[in-house]
């Protein structure tokens, strides 16, 4: 893992993007929990932390852990679609760069082997993630996130920008959100913390 890691944090793939390349990711083979995101945003390109911003306190509150848990990479792997900040478009962040996933998903994936809960957030990461949803909208195939539990969990991306969808489908706090608790605690083995 250390090898990997090195070569992704000096990878130039995106030597072309507005603020250069800079990947950012938490892996340790030792992880349970794989959150997949879908590529680092303005701030944490600044700051080189993933989630350390509004989504990340909604992520944690979602899988009622700390920060300190949060990122213990023996605990939980970070894993984006794409490493490094893909720049802004009319409607928020662009894509993730597809040539990150295609030269380093796999290798990444396969380093972790204690991973018992895997989420992925966001339509971009759904898609590589979800190959058999096909054309299936986002809240979709959150809606039937029973299907792939634990393995594979879909999930809106907590942003702040989501508001709509969090008001438009308060199911999703009212039935996955406690069993990602449970189910975190349980992986984890801590007493279960509701947010």
């Amino acid at each position: 893992m250390e090898s990997l890691l090195a070569r992704i944090r000096s990878c130039t793939l995106c030597t072309g993007l507005p603020l250069g390349p800079r990947p950012i990711l938490q892996a340790d083979p030792r992880a349970r929990i794989l959150i997949v995101g879908q590529a680092p945003g303005r701030i944490t390109h600044a700051k080189g932390r993933p989630f350390d911003d509004p989504s990340g306190d909604r992520l944690r509150r979602w899988l009622g852990v700390d920060r300190g848990q949060f990122y213990d990479p023996a605990l939980f792997a970070l894993v984006p679609m794409g490493f490094c900040y893909p720049g802004t478009g009319r409607g928020g962040d662009l894509p993730p760069r597809p040539e990150c996933a295609a030269t380093w998903r796999r290798p990444v994936l396969e380093a972790l082997p204690a991973i018992s809960l895997t989420l992925v957030l966001g339509e971009f990461a759904q898609k590589w993630h979800f190959p058999e949803s096909g054309r299936t909208s986002l809240a979709g195939r959150v809606a039937r996130w029973r299907e792939t539990w634990p393995d594979r969990v879909p999930m809106p991306h907590p942003s702040p920008r989501n508001q709509r969808w969090f008001r438009d489908h308060p199911w999703f706090e009212a039935e996955l959100v406690p069993a990602l608790q449970a189910e975190t605690a349980r992986i984890l083995g801590v007493p279960a913390r509701p947010a």
